[in-house]
């Protein structure tokens, strides 16, 4: 009777901080941040891990409760989708002490999911803002990528701390120690194959190294590839981008383009905004922007024509173009260089508001008008911003005529909204009180009506009773 075995890649889980490989920096600012937790004053009570598949956010997190006892309650992407899960687990759980511990620590693993599109995520992420803000206990979320624009309120609350991909060494050094754990032969050349392969990943090259063990009873390099095929993978932004600076050949920057699901205009936009940082000969730097200009323009071309044909000359372009630039100091795009979230996306982020604003207005306008929102944009947007800059009374009364919101008339006047904003609730307070004043002279007069007709039927009934008094009398 065979006996169920623990997989390697739960055997040989570090189980300390110090034993997870290449992530010092991380380690130090989750000591640093629980340290602020066990003190009683977090400068945030929330903590967002975030980087590649198997560089070890989910295990930190084990090790972390081991080390410094506190119970964990985990929750996966299943697990929340919807804002009433997370109301009936982690909010109980984040006000009330653990079983066995005097603390717990939430765990929100892979967040991703939740900047998909869909009716089983509403709400989802505005409950975990709630509950970062309510929590008496930490809180730690994991994500592959935490720069989508719906993750903005969870990374304003939460520190945010990096795994780096881990290197072919590393990745190798792990590997040789289960090796001699598990006294199992192994061939040098099929552990670096297993490494490579692995793109630094350790889960998934644990996963094989235990694979091609129990497939061939050695690891072979022989075995190995015949196990083993290769693997596709969605690289992160800031991976790909470094990818296909580094590439050598056309074809290869081409296929590394195809291993991230960002569109080609954001990934235009990231590697726009990380090149000076990659390359750092001028000459070499004009040769590359100017192959990612063209590529602009073909993009222009596809918007205006909708020839899409040309999306393959955009491509190559901003990909094969720019890494193939570099001629007078070719090595300097191997230069590892931290890179940088693009400063346009996040300014869109930051303006989203004020730009939903002004089409509001502009709609609010064109309705009135019977013009088109382009038009009143153009047109007559800008003298409306005059005159709420310029003239209180009349951008009061133009507020009140449209049923401007506060909002919109701080849009159309920075300096003098708020005394505009009172204008405006002074001429309510008149208007309203003037309508009182009108229905009550209306109801005065429908009651001296009331009054003066009842009056005549009594005079009626009056006199009708004296004229039949006066016959039965007479």
């Amino acid at each position: 009777m065979s006996v169920s075995k623990v997989p390697w890649v739960i055997k040989y889980r570090p189980r300390k901080l110090s034993e997870f490989v290449n992530q010092d920096e991380a380690v130090e600012k989750i000591k640093a941040w629980i340290k602020e937790w066990l003190s009683g004053r977090p400068e945030k009570k929330a903590a967002l891990f975030y980087g590649p598949p198997g560089s070890g956010k989910t295990s930190i997190v084990e090790a972390l409760c081991r080390e410094y006892g506190f119970q964990l309650v985990e929750m996966n992407a299943s697990d929340y989708r919807r804002e009433q899960d997370i109301e009936r687990v982690a909010r109980l759980a984040s006000v009330q002490r653990g079983l066995f511990a005097s603390r717990r620590i939430i765990l929100l693993d892979e967040i991703d999911g939740l900047a998909l599109a869909g009716g089983a995520d509403a709400g989802a992420i505005e409950a975990i803002v709630e509950l970062i803000e309510t929590t008496k206990n930490p809180v730690i979320m994991t994500a592959n990528n935490p720069w989508d624009l719906a993750f903005r309120p969870l990374r304003d609350l939460s520190v945010m701390i990096e795994f780096k991909r881990l290197s072919k060494s590393n990745v190798l050094e792990v590997l040789r120690r289960i090796c001699v754990a598990e006294k199992l032969a192994c061939d040098e050349k099929a552990l670096d194959f297993i490494a490579e392969k692995s793109e630094g990943d350790l889960r998934s090259a644990i996963n094989d190294l235990e694979a091609v063990a129990e497939g061939g009873g050695k690891v072979t390099e022989e075995i190995a590839k015949q196990l083993l095929r290769a693997r596709d993978r969605i690289l992160e932004p800031f991976e790909v981008v470094r990818k296909i600076f580094w590439s050598k050949y056309v074809w290869q920057a081409k296929l590394n383009a195809t291993q991230t699901d960002l569109d080609p205009d954001t990934l235009m936009e990231w590697i726009n905004e990380n090149l000076p940082r990659q390359i750092s000969d001028p000459e070499d730097l004009w040769r590359a922007y100017e192959a990612l200009a063209k590529a602009d323009v073909y993009r222009g071309r596809i918007v205006r024509s909708g020839s899409w044909d040309l999306l393959t000359y955009v491509t190559e372009l901003m990909t094969a173009g720019v890494a193939l630039a570099p001629k007078n100091d070719p090595k300097s795009k191997f230069r590892w260089v931290k890179y940088q979230f693009p400063e346009k996306i996040r300014l869109m982020s930051q303006t989203k508001e004020a730009r939903a604003l002004r089409d509001s207005i502009a709609g609010i306008i064109g309705a009135r008008i019977h013009a088109s929102k382009a038009k009143v944009l153009k047109d007559v947007l800008p003298y409306i911003k005059v005159i709420f800059e310029n003239n209180v009374e009349e951008a009061a009364k133009i507020a009140i005529s449209l049923n401007l919101t506060d909002p919109m008339i701080k849009y159309l006047s920075q300096d003098k909204a708020d005394k505009i904003i009172a204008r405006v609730k002074e001429l309510r307070k008149a208007i309203r009180a003037e309508a009182r004043k009108s229905e009550s002279g209306r109801e005065d007069v429908q009651k001296a009506g009331r009054k003066s007709e009842e009056s005549g039927r009594a005079q009626q009934a009056k006199s009708g009773l004296d004229s039949f008094v006066k016959k039965t009398r007479s």
